[in-house]
């Protein structure tokens, strides 16, 4: 989130004269509490300061990364999946290269006759196969697929920092968000990509 001066020079009188009441600081402003009191909101509703009834506000203590990432916690990735592209598990390398193009995305989640998640396959691992010199029109894509367990999965109640920490760790590039069926197999849902979580980034920080 990216304060203004206004904002950055509130802060500072919070944090010099704090607890501080609203019209205090809009005195030392030279402007109206009415004027001042969005400003007052942002600032608490951020994380940056705190108040209380009838003592005033104070400066939370917190940096702007750590508003950030309390901010972050607060936001699941069921509230930001798209939609999964899935193919069956006997489908053609061929066939998933011109899936993964026509469906603009980088990766693929591959399930078996009862739609289970079975496996994953990348961009990445695509263009290595079809590299190889091997006939990737018969080839099938359950050749190349990572399998499970190997595979990060997330629930709908997973924060997107945690989505954001698995995606640096293991490095990839989307991970599917999957329920558990009755069978103990994983149903893939939805997905969540690095384009997902740099455009809430970037909304964050616009605010």
């Amino acid at each position: 989130m990216e304060l203004n001066q206004r904002q950055e020079k509130i802060i500072e009188i919070v944090k010099s004269s704090g607890p501080i009441t609203g019209e205090k600081i809009a005195e030392q402003l030279s402007l109206t509490r009415a004027t001042l009191r969005p400003d007052l909101a942002i600032l608490t509703m951020a994380g940056y300061l705190e108040a209380r009834p009838r003592v005033g506000y104070f400066y939370s203590g917190k940096s702007s990364s750590q508003v950030l990432t309390e901010q972050l916690k607060n936001h699941i990735v069921k509230d930001y999946q798209s939609h999964p592209v899935v193919l069956k598990s006997d489908v053609t390398v061929y066939e998933a290269i011109c899936s993964i193009f026509i469906e603009d995305v980088g990766t693929l989640f591959i399930v078996n006759a009862e739609n289970d998640l079975v496996g994953v396959v990348s961009r990445k691992d695509l263009l290595r196969a079809s590299m190889a010199g091997q006939d990737i029109h018969n080839m099938p894509v359950n050749i190349i697929m990572t399998r499970m367990p190997n595979i990060v999965l997330l629930n709908e109640a997973d924060s997107i920092l945690y989505a954001a920490k698995q995606m640096i760790s293991k490095e990839i590039d989307s991970i599917p968000i999957v329920k558990t069926k009755e069978s103990g197999h994983y149903e893939v849902t939805g997905r969540v990509s690095k384009t997902t979580i740099t455009k809430l980034f970037v909304s964050l920080f616009d605010q």
